[in-house]
């Protein structure tokens, strides 16, 4: 038996499971894929989170392999190249890693916080009995229970499968999709992370390590559509990249001569806006309990974030059952205190770039007032301070 059993290792689960295990909880993290692995992820990270990392032990590796930090926020969108000031957390500025490092480097970190690793390894059910919860995993043809009084959820929302805390699938023309890449030799300035906004979706470019481009976008399910079958039926992420290439002029000035690296990745539909963060006696955290357009790239952090709030509220009511609704409920409070607004900000950014016209409108007004950039992204929560740091 264990004091908490988290269902994937993510930066959201991963951040958890070492915060608790630090104050003494026997933790088990049951995760499916076998790390290191590439994942759909826009890898930038602001420095909102810099202290939260050195609190999980992994600031000085994160320090030492991620990307140059970016200090300014940039716009291509058609003939339109912009940029600004990205605004400066007290922490110090973003930076982006890959989530082939971060994952690894995170997983590494709950091991030697005496995290007890499950992996590859499949959560298939989870039921309740008296006080405790009951998950059964599965592993090859092996299965097996465990016990605990508190389950975490951190499995994402794109995760599909029979548990209660995962979301049931949907089939909407307006679904969006996400895709990523990395492009090595690229000539995007270092210290520059431009939003891209084409006709139907949007995307972002950052600087990673090992001077990776990394390069991720979201695209309707219905424009896709349309677009591959204009381009005679091509794979999906072909079809987007054409797309882009044509309709963000700066995208392909800074990528003549590029070459990519590892093929692209896809995955969703995104089910932007906020959750119960605690359901049916299970808690959640990162995109499980709510989600952000990826427009405004503040994922990594708050998954990361989401977990420091859960692991405060459980360490604070005791390992027991008893207290775990109200831990819950101040956890509900605490995570829309943090994330509400940047979500708000998200989906009308969102709205807008994806709506008729969206792009020409954002064309002229950053155009004509770049600043809006850095005032986008200090809405955005660029320099949200974390509670606790």
């Amino acid at each position: 038996m264990h004091d908490a059993i988290v269902i994937g290792a993510g930066p959201a689960g991963s951040s958890t499971a070492i915060a608790l295990a630090q104050h003494g909880w026997s933790v088990a993290m049951v995760e499916k894929v076998v790390f290191p692995r590439r994942k759909v992820c826009g890898e930038f990270m602001s420095g909102t989170s810099l202290a939260l990392l050195d609190r999980l032990g992994v600031g000085e590796i994160w320090r030492a392999e991620a990307g140059p930090e970016v200090r300014r926020v940039g716009f291509f969108s058609g003939d339109v190249s912009a940029q600004a000031r990205m605004p400066i957390a007290r922490t110090g500025l973003g930076r982006a890693l890959g989530r082939d490092r971060l994952d690894y480097i995170l997983l590494q970190a709950a091991e030697r916080a005496g995290v007890e690793i499950l992996q590859p390894c499949k959560a298939v059910a989870i039921h309740q009995r008296d006080d405790l919860q009951f998950v059964t995993v599965e592993a090859g043809q092996q299965q097996k229970v465990l016990s605990a009084p508190v389950i975490i959820a951190a499995h994402g929302s794109w995760e599909a499968g029979k548990l209660p805390s995962q979301l049931e699938r949907t089939n909407r023309p307006s679904d969006l999709f996400g895709f990523k890449a990395h492009f090595t030799g690229a000539a995007l300035p270092p210290d520059l992370m431009p939003l891209l906004v084409f006709p139907g979706g949007y995307g972002g470019m950052v600087t990673a390590d090992r001077g990776r481009v990394s390069i991720s976008c979201c695209i309707r399910r219905d424009v896709l559509s349309g677009l591959r079958e204009r381009f005679g039926n091509i794979a999906a992420a072909d079809a987007l990249w054409r797309h882009v290439l044509a309709s963000c002029q700066g995208v392909g000035t800074v990528l003549a001569g590029a070459e990519l690296d590892g093929p692209w990745l896809a995955a969703g539909p995104i089910h932007p806006g906020i959750r119960a963060g605690y359901d049916q006696g299970i808690f959640r955290v990162g995109n499980i309990a709510g989600e952000s357009h990826p427009v405004i790239a503040e994922g990594i952090s708050m998954a990361l974030q989401s977990g420091w709030l859960l692991a405060r509220e459980l360490i604070a009511s005791g390992k027991g059952r008893e207290g775990h609704d109200a831990a819950g409920r101040r956890y509900e409070r605490a995570w829309r205190r943090q994330f509400s607004a940047r979500l708000r900000a998200a989906a009308l950014i969102a709205r807008i770039a994806l709506g008729p016209g969206g792009g020409a409108a954002m064309r002229v007004v950053i155009n004509i007032f770049p600043a809006a950039l850095t005032l986008g992204a200090r809405l955005s929560g660029k320099t949200q301070r974390v509670p606790g740091f």
